[in-house]
């Protein structure tokens, strides 16, 4: 792998975690004039437009991005996403973008914890230190001992459980499908079941929002975009570090559209979680 691609790669994740932060800002919009199973529904089906569109122009067509050995595995992690996004956009609505990616933050050092059980890797002394280390800060930024625990706070922790379980099950599906076929069951999974549910709760959108909806669905689609063309031209290694700067971006929009605010507690949970999560993937680099 080059100098000049890994840069080109980090450059490329910088601007995924940015497209994905504006996204979560529209989300935490949207959702708080509409129901959430019905924003999510509308984003999926654009995003089912364009895994399908990008199957489509691939050799082999839909056919081959819909093969696979393993459907009832790539269904249940398709399943999960969708869970998880509604999950999140509902924790932007209770606690803030600040203070849910604060804690969803930790999603890396969750992934760490699960690979043993889950994929059967494993992990020494110092990544359980870091785990360690990373989830005394999520308890910094939950603040459990002031006052009463606000169950709220157990939302993004929940998300970021569900989303570190399809990171894992998205390595373990690699190990026999292409990144193609498990984008293809990502994307049309997530959309039929979205719809089952989210069209039941369907609302009257004004025509200002639609064009945030429609701004909502091209972030997504983009986001994916970039993120592939990121993992294409760089080792995966040198650019995941650099998808914490989500959590810089997501707070920047949440301070000065939403008004939010950064509490001490979670500025310094937060840095705890994200050096222990450095730690793990240069570690990790370090075995590989």
């Amino acid at each position: 792998m080059t100098e000049q691609n890994t840069r080109l790669g980090i450059l490329l994740m910088v601007a995924t975690t940015f497209i994905f932060a504006v996204q979560d800002g529209i989300s935490r919009h949207l959702a708080a004039e509409y129901n959430v199973l019905m924003v999510v529904m509308i984003r999926y089906w654009f995003f089912a437009a364009f895994v399908i569109t990008v199957a489509t122009r691939k050799a082999g067509g839909v056919r081959a991005a819909a093969a696979t050995e393993q459907p009832v595995m790539q269904a249940f992690r398709a399943l999960l996403l969708v869970v998880e996004v509604c999950v999140m956009i509902v924790g932007f609505i209770l606690l803030g973008l600040v203070e849910s990616h604060a804690v969803f933050a930790c999603y890396p050092l969750l992934i760490a914890a699960l690979s043993g059980p889950v994929l059967g890797e494993y992990v020494g002394w110092r990544r359980w230190a870091a785990i360690a280390v990373g989830f005394v800060g999520v308890i910094i930024i939950l603040e459990p001992g002031a006052g009463v625990f606000r169950i709220e706070a157990v939302v993004p922790l929940l998300a970021a459980l569900m989303f570190a379980l399809y990171g894992l099950l998205t390595r373990f599906v690699a190990r026999k499908d292409t990144a193609a076929t498990t984008f293809f069951w990502t994307g049309t999974v997530g959309s039929v079941a979205m719809t089952v549910v989210g069209v039941w709760f369907w609302e009257p959108m004004v025509a200002s929002d639609w064009a945030w909806m429609g701004a909502l669905c091209i972030t997504g689609a983009l986001g994916h975009f970039t993120l592939i063309k990121c993992y294409e031209v760089a080792e995966a290694s040198a650019v995941q570090p650099f998808a914490y700067l989500q959590l810089v971006f997501a707070s920047a929009i949440g301070i000065s559209v939403f008004s939010e605010t950064i509490r001490p507690n979670v500025a310094i949970g937060a840095g705890l979680v994200v050096a222990a999560g450095l730690f793990t993937l240069w570690r990790q680099r370090v075995k590989g």
